[in-house]
């Protein structure tokens, strides 16, 4: 269900693209390495049906939900460590405990799934936010930086992942209507040029009253403090993708269909991706550990250490 769209960017921005792959569920014995490889090539792995149960009373609570009116919410989150939903106009609401025990249901639900789909992954991981998108995604406006139709690669201000990878399982529970995506080429291709647009990133000092302040800035829970040179990077690439306006305007890009029930599974740290309409979908993170990667030269990390020449991964 993939259309491409023409280009008249630079061609060697066309020299790889995203894939999607059809997987069987349950998959075939031997397969996770494959599929773990399909993923880290940015690949897309794709379940026409979603491979585990959403109870119909879940989804008729979370099809009639409506979200909170403040700008700076685009979604209901549900955060496992902390056992609570944001994104409600009434947090502590009876309304509130209901979405909690819906997302915490997903979010078991969907890192069991993946513990079997990828054996190479499991228990290599951080469960991060899960959340759900009640809002229709054609034409909602936003800020530059937080529009979800710009073709970017992900990275979290406030969650810097060191060079761990971040994996996020989506299902579209719409009845009725597809979550249409684009994907333009993905990080691999255009490392290059934003490394050069942006500069590459400068090995920490290591200077001990420097790497004191920021051990401080660690322990103070301080998110820029917290970021490497690799983290500091890949935030100021996904902002720099959307302001690119020949990037974004010109690039190669391909236009792929969700149908209702669909679930699909994204490095969206390599795949350069972007929402164009949809609404009503859940979906759930992972920060996977770099060192369980199966082609650990594909992730953006090793691909920003080749072009820097030195490490980039340590915040101390």
């Amino acid at each position: 269900m993939s259309t491409a769209i023409a280009s008249a960017f630079p061609h060697d921005y066309e020299a790889a693209a995203t894939h999607m792959v059809t997987v069987p569920w349950p998959s075939p014995a031997g397969a996770a390495e494959q599929l773990c490889a399909e993923l880290e090539s940015a690949n897309i792995l794709y379940f026409p049906q979603t491979p585990f149960a959403i109870a119909p009373a879940d989804r008729g609570t979370l099809l009639g939900q409506k979200q909170t009116s403040a700008a700076f919410h685009k979604n209901v989150a549900y955060r496992p460590a902390e056992e609570r939903v944001t994104g409600l106009d009434k947090s502590e609401s009876a309304e509130a405990e209901r979405l909690r025990a819906i997302l915490r249901s997903y979010s078991q639900n969907a890192a069991k799934f993946l513990g079997e789909l990828l054996p190479p992954y499991a228990g290599k991981w951080k469960l991060d936010f899960a959340s759900y998108r009640p809002i229709e995604e054609r034409g909602r406006s936003a800020r530059v930086h937080a529009r979800n139709d710009l073709p970017h690669v992900d990275a979290f201000p406030t969650r810097p992942t060191g060079g761990d990878r971040i994996l996020r399982l989506f299902t579209n529970i719409n009845p009725s209507q597809s979550r249409v995506w684009i994907t333009a080429p993905p990080f691999a291709v255009i490392a290059p040029h934003f490394a050069k647009l942006i500069g590459i990133p400068r090995q920490r000092s290591k200077h001990p009253i420097a790497k004191a302040l920021r051990r401080a800035g660690r322990a103070a829970n301080f998110p820029a403090l917290r970021r490497s040179a690799y983290d500091h990077f890949m935030l100021q690439c996904h902002n720099a993708m959307k302001e690119d306006i020949a990037f974004q305007q010109s690039a190669s890009r391909q236009r792929w269909e969700f149908p209702p029930d669909s679930t699909w599974i994204v490095l969206t740290d390599c795949v350069s991706h972007a929402v164009l309409e949809g609404q009503y979908a859940l979906e759930q993170t992972f920060i996977i550990s770099r060192h369980a990667m199966v082609e650990p030269q594909r992730s953006p990390l090793a691909i920003l250490e080749g072009l820097a020449g030195y490490p980039l991964a340590d915040c101390l």
